[in-house]
């Protein structure tokens, strides 16, 4: 009898403590005769913790008292925020949060110092809130399917960044402080509102991978040509019309490509004006010689 007394007043109190009068089915699996604790994973490098698609529409409370979590992932749940308690998870090195319905993101999420992965994909964010640029050790991040039209200028201080992942947002201009990150080597930005490539971007002087496809691009500055690291430029369904002269500098991209994955240049379903299509049909050999005897001439 004291052995089941016992147990009723534990769960009683685990109710208790959360904010609903009953306890979330699948927090109940999770903790039911476990200890918070027992949930992570400890693994050669990072000490983990996975709560992926657990039907979740907010965090759990017990999750803020396990500091020692390196690598979170709470993605494909139905979370609609994210609590400043998050900012207690400061060895946090890798956070996912993708596929949830977050709004926005807690300011508190600049306490997360060791943070180096972070995936914010596929929510509601409208903005993301300038004290990420505190995180300096951050070195992938995606915020990609959001509804994101700006970033905070002080995205500069992002130096480690080496891969943004901006697809599908509403962006109209790449913005500024992106050309200040010159450790990136992969920009996405496809599927946004672009009409343009600032000149600014030749600063990125270590892009490997460079895609604005399906923007409403109409002409690609002559300063892209200068970034030689080059190996993927993607501006496939955009509104080009010419090619700079000064293309056939990227020779680090190895082909005319037309699978998405593939290395080289995309440059189909653009309004290219003639003889361009039919020289880029030749192969990027012929499209480079064109470009430079072109040049020459004029």
């Amino acid at each position: 009898m004291g052995t089941e007394h016992s147990k009723n007043e534990g769960r009683r109190s685990m109710v208790f403590l959360r904010k609903g009068p009953k306890l979330p089915a699948w927090e109940d699996a999770l903790l039911s005769g476990k200890e918070p604790k027992s949930l992570l994973k400890r693994g050669l490098r990072y000490v983990s913790l996975s709560l992926i698609m657990k039907g979740m529409t907010s965090a759990p409370d017990f999750l803020w008292g396990l500091p020692e979590v390196q690598k979170l992932n709470l993605s494909r749940n139905q979370l609609v925020v994210i609590p400043p308690s998050l900012g207690k998870l400061d060895r946090l090195v890798v956070l996912n949060l993708g596929g949830n319905c977050l709004k926005c993101l807690p300011k508190e999420i600049g306490l997360l110092r060791n943070l180096k992965v972070l995936f914010v994909n596929m929510n509601c964010l409208t903005e993301v809130p300038a004290e990420l640029s505190l995180c300096r050790k951050l070195e992938v991040l995606s915020l990609s399917h959001n509804c994101i039209s700006q970033l905070p200028l002080s995205f500069t201080d992002l130096t480690s960044l080496r891969k943004l992942n901006l697809s599908n947002n509403r962006f109209v201009q790449i913005p500024l402080c992106i050309f200040a990150l010159r450790s990136l080597d992969f920009l996405h930005l496809g599927s946004n509102r672009l009409e343009n490539i600032a000149e600014s971007v030749q600063y990125l002087v270590n892009l490997q991978i460079f895609i604005v496809e399906n923007n409403n691009i109409r002409t690609l500055p002559r300063s892209l040509c200068f970034i030689t690291a080059l190996e993927l430029l993607n501006v496939d369904y955009n509104a080009i019309q010419t090619l700079p002269d000064d293309l056939y500098l990227l020779r680090r991209l190895p082909r005319i490509a037309w699978n998405p994955m593939d290395k080289g240049l995309h440059i189909a379903h653009n309004p290219l004006s003639r003889p361009l299509p039919e020289v880029v049909e030749g192969g990027l050999d012929v499209l480079f010689n064109y470009l430079r005897e072109k040049k020459e001439h004029n």
